[in-house]
């Protein structure tokens, strides 16, 4: 069975050109709640539109609802859902644990996607949601072939798996850096996008590296590497890209299209190093297979430029003043876009182009060309096609003029003393409509294919005939009008029917939960001996130590990136869901995300002793989360606090220090800020460059447990 191809869309225009390329779905924001803020996005109206205009087509629509929601935004999250669920969007995708609870209970009709957001890279997290009733988990972009394919065996919940697009360097949902260093929450769909800047690598107190981008990854790009996942069967591919232009989208998503089409039909996948190269000129970082495919660290950055690279055409040859003179490998033409990148970084676009001292529109590869550029360059710089002129100008064309259309079969009868009838079907519905009784042709009968051609006549409607059969008897007369008219009434009931109703049903919200006194009291996590008093509550993640010191109050923290949980210890601390999963009585770590009182009554339901908020929350949203609890549930809530420590920002499945014999470093931001690297459990982490305190009477406030970090 063929996956689900699903397209990104930020506007109306580019929405209308992923379902013109073929898509089976397009996922989507509206104003708020989307973990895409700097995208267009989609008004109330529009959004009702962009559903209509989807379904008439034959295409889902699912609206990304994948940031986590303080305690005074719950309200309008609800309302929010609430309106797209009688609007008919198809799902929601959705990162917020506590939302997520809320919304399966009460609009159980209303299907939910788990965000790449909410972390999810192991079998047993993607258990608790399917035995939760979630649709479908959008795995981490971090998840093996292999481990997808054995979560596929186990499971029987959708998947859903990256294919193409921008990657986070961090696990999804597992950023805090432009939260804690900038104020705009990756969680919240305003990350400033810390990875995409430049850092020196500092071991040893010396710098180490040549290129300074050490956190940009590559762009994924599995159009070569596809058949492992059609084999498998996951649900759906999906292509990033919603602050992506329209012709993007178009080419990406056609170019998918075919890969998966050609592989169902012809038994491989058909793509050539062509169209490879035109999807790198509309925008590329350079490409990775990522760890999907289980890339290399090595592959998955490009180090020496964050941003497009487009192709590489040319070299400057020479330059004097303003007039740099180029030898171009491959062709460019007036109106194109380059950039020429060296020492100094600089683009233009071509609005003169000369050869021979002469004003030409295109020159071939090995012409020697000049322009004129007001910014520096160097002999030897490389000179890279970042616009093609005429390939946007050809997709334009395209996603202007083309139309799609729904194929259709159909069935027109004309007996004697009969009423003539009309049945069409797509792939869903069947309308039949009916006419008159024909009269008995006098001079000429109406031919079958005087009918037929007029049945064919589907003008500006969405649809075409695949297959029309026509039956009627001989020597009867019907009136063009009355077929016309015929077709106009089954036409247009077969798109009502196509506006399809998703049946609105709402239940209650129940949480079972447990009054336990508070225990207040702090707890101090250590990685040295030396910090261990008796007495103390602690938490270690050095297992040698755990087991060394043989405490009944000291917590074995596990690592929040667990592919296969095998730990075998009581009296965890945890960061991940799977693990929540599998494992009893468990504390949970900042790493959930709590940010919300739904969010800390769902973990309580299924046993977490103590809740972790999250480090994004402040002093005034920490309070409106107990006071609601208090007031929903009647009880405490039982949270731990982290008043003290040095944040970790970011966890990388990408190992930075792998070349150079270290488990520790330090990266170098431009304000000479520097973040330490630990490598650790084949993960890398990266550390805040300053400590974190929290000031205020939590315990006075409501909070069970302050954490203290001793390192």
């Amino acid at each position: 069975m063929k996956p689900e191809l699903l397209a990104p869309a930020g506007n109306m225009e580019t929405l209308k050109a992923a379902i013109l390329a073929g898509c089976d779905a397009v996922y989507i924001g509206g104003k708020f709640f989307g973990a895409r803020n700097y995208a267009d996005n989609f008004t109330d109206e529009e959004m009702i539109e962009a559903i209509k205009y989807a379904h008439l087509n034959g295409v889902k629509i699912y609206v990304t609802m994948n940031t986590l929601v303080y305690e005074t935004e719950t309200k309008n999250f609800i309302d929010y859902a609430l309106f797209l669920h009688k609007n008919n969007v198809d799902a929601i995708i959705i990162q917020d644990i506590g939302m997520m609870d809320y919304l399966r209970q009460k609009y159980p009709n209303l299907k939910l996607h788990a965000s790449t957001q909410m972390h999810i890279h192991n079998l047993e997290g993607v258990k608790l949601l399917e035995n939760l009733g979630l649709e479908r988990v959008v795995l981490a972009r971090e998840t093996s072939i292999d481990l997808i394919e054995q979560i596929k065996k186990e499971t029987n919940i959708e998947l859903e798996i990256f294919v193409q697009g921008a990657l986070c360097i961090s696990y999804s949902g597992q950023c805090l850096m432009s939260s804690l260093l900038n104020g705009r929450s990756g969680n919240r769909g305003t990350c400033s996008q810390c990875c995409r800047m430049p850092y020196d690598l500092i071991i040893d107190g010396k710098k180490v590296n040549q290129d300074n981008y050490l956190l940009s990854p590559k762009d994924l790009n599995t159009l070569k590497n596809l058949e492992p996942l059609l084999k498998l069967g996951v649900s759906s591919l999906k292509i990033e890209g919603r602050m992506k232009r329209k012709e993007y989208v178009y080419y990406v998503v056609s170019l998918y299209r075919k890969a998966i089409d050609s592989y169902f039909e012809k038994g491989y996948i058909e793509i050539k190093e062509e169209e490879i190269e035109n999807l790198k000129k509309i925008f590329n970082r350079g490409f990775t297979k990522g760890f999907l495919n289980n890339e290399k660290s090595e592959n998955i950055i490009h180090s020496y430029r964050p941003n497009h690279m487009g192709i590489e055409i040319g070299k400057v040859i020479d330059v004097k003043g303003k007039l740099v003179k180029i030898k171009l490998s491959k062709t460019l033409n007036q109106n194109d876009g380059i950039r020429i990148i060296g020492k100094s970084d600089t683009g233009c676009i071509i609005n003169k182009l000369y050869k021979n001292k002469k004003l030409i529109n295109q020159a071939n590869p090995n012409d020697i060309v000049e322009i004129n550029l007001k910014d520096k360059v160097n002999i030897g710089d490389k000179v890279l096609l970042t616009t093609d002129y005429n390939q946007i100008k050809e997709l334009d064309n395209i996603i202007e003029n083309e139309k799609k259309k729904i194929e259709i079969t159909g069935s027109f009868k004309a007996k004697k003393n009969e009423f003539i009838t009309l049945t069409v079907k797509d792939d869903k519905n069947e309308v039949t409509k009916e006419g008159s009784i024909p009269e008995k042709a006098f001079k000429t009968a109406t031919s079958k294919d005087r009918i037929k051609s007029q049945l064919e006549k589907t003008g500006k409607t969405i649809f075409k005939f695949k297959n029309l059969d026509v039956y009627v008897d001989d020597d009867l007369f019907i009136r063009i009008d009355e077929i016309n008219e015929l077709r106009r009434k089954a036409l247009l009931e077969l798109e009502e029917k196509r506006y399809y109703k998703i049946p609105f049903v709402e239940k209650e919200y129940k949480v079972s939960l447990k009054e336990e006194k508070l225990n207040q009291e702090s707890i101090y996590f250590i990685r040295d001996k030396k910090d261990y008093k008796k007495g103390k509550k602690y938490i270690t993640d050095d297992i040698n130590l755990y087991k060394e010191l043989n405490d009944k109050n000291i917590i074995f923290k596990l690592p929040r990136v667990n592919e296969k949980l095998t730990n075998t210890v009581d009296n965890l601390l945890v960061g991940e869901l799977g693990s929540v999963y599998k494992y009893k009585n468990v504390v949970t770590d900042f790493s959930l995300n709590v940010v919300n009182s739904y969010s800390v009554a769902f973990l309580h339901s299924l046993g977490v002793k103590r809740v972790t908020l999250s480090y994004e929350l402040n002093d005034y949203n920490i309070k409106k989360l107990i006071d609601a609890y208090k007031e929903r549930y009647k009880m405490m809530p039982h949270l731990e606090l982290i008043v003290d420590s040095t944040p970790e920002v970011m966890v990388l499945k990408y190992d930075i220090l792998e070349k150079y014999n270290t488990n520790i470093g330090y990266l170098k931001d431009y304000q000479n800020h520097k973040y330490k690297i630990e490598k650790k459990d084949n993960l890398t982490t990266i550390y805040h460059y300053d400590k974190k305190k929290l000031e205020n009477d939590y315990l006075e406030m409501g909070i069970e447990k302050l954490r203290y970090h001793l390192f």
